[in-house]
């Protein structure tokens, strides 16, 4: 092969290596605005970031018989895909890091274990799944997915482009602080979730975050109350001898603080 027929040969896997990585970059632009776009249809039914923030904020704004501690909020779809996650501190590290994936964990459960006709809050499976409970062994289903709950650049963690958003988070989370969300038509359209204090106070929280999204149309619930039908329910007693505490309905949560307790029977009713 002469030295002319190389350098062509050369110049001609180089245009094709060229040609290869611009076609490559342009099919990773596509899959990427794919992406985007799947999940702003998977999503379309929910609140956006900025809708998500400004619930959150008002919500852990009052008082909520916690800590008075910032919060992580996070919506999920029916599917249980990530659709907004939101802080409500100056920055990301102003609230507990950890809480971020607890809170998309309680939305994946508060959704996972509602149906049409029937809302449970993460926090009425605290009894259930404790030792004897109905549903013990619940807490160890559905693990969350790692690769979503820590991918992407931790800078982004709470904006907007979350790198939870579009992957289905999993897990399940049994304390307050989740809850099911129903639009005005009363369909079941996906769950929230919040972490960040006390669990009694996350409950407190979340039920006003959904309460000012204006997906709180919940057909029934366990709680006894038809007004607050998945409420946190407080009805745990220590018989004498017995370290743990029993519910009397099944569906009892631990007590955090007397105004923790307070505030839940005053929280604003369904709509």
């Amino acid at each position: 092969m002469t030295k002319g027929v190389m350098r062509m040969v050369v110049i001609a896997l180089a245009l094709g290596a060229l040609a290869f990585e611009t076609s490559s970059i342009a099919n990773a632009r596509d899959s990427a605005e794919d992406q985007e776009a799947d999940v702003q249809s998977a999503c379309s039914q929910l609140p956006s970031h900025s809708q998500l923030h400004a619930a959150l904020f008002a919500a852990r704004a009052q008082a909520n018989g916690g800590f008075n501690l910032d919060m992580w909020g996070t919506i999920v779809n029916r599917d249980g895909i990530v659709c907004a996650v939101a802080y409500t501190g100056s920055d990301r590290g102003a609230q507990w890091p950890g809480s971020r994936v607890i809170s998309a964990q309680k939305a994946n459960t508060a959704n996972a274990f509602s149906l049409p006709h029937l809302a449970l809050s993460t926090a009425n499976l605290f009894s259930a799944v404790q030792p004897g409970g109905s549903l013990f062994g619940l807490q160890a289903s559905n693990p969350v997915n790692t690769r979503v709950a820590y991918r992407g650049e931790s800078r982004d963690n709470g904006g907007s482009s979350d790198p939870m958003v579009g992957g289905k988070i999993g897990g399940v989370n049994v304390f307050g602080g989740g809850l099911a969300l129903y639009n005005a038509q009363h369909e079941l359209v996906g769950g929230i979730g919040v972490s960040g204090d006390s669990s009694c106070a996350d409950h407190n929280i979340s039920w006003r975050t959904r309460h000012n999204l204006v997906l709180d149309f919940v057909p029934g619930g366990v709680s006894g109350d038809a007004s607050h039908p998945d409420n946190i329910v407080y009805d745990i007693v220590n018989p004498v001898g017995l370290p743990i505490g029993v519910s009397a309905s099944g569906w009892g949560h631990a007590a955090c603080s007397a105004a923790a307790t307070s505030i839940a029977g005053m929280l604003p009713v369904i709509r």
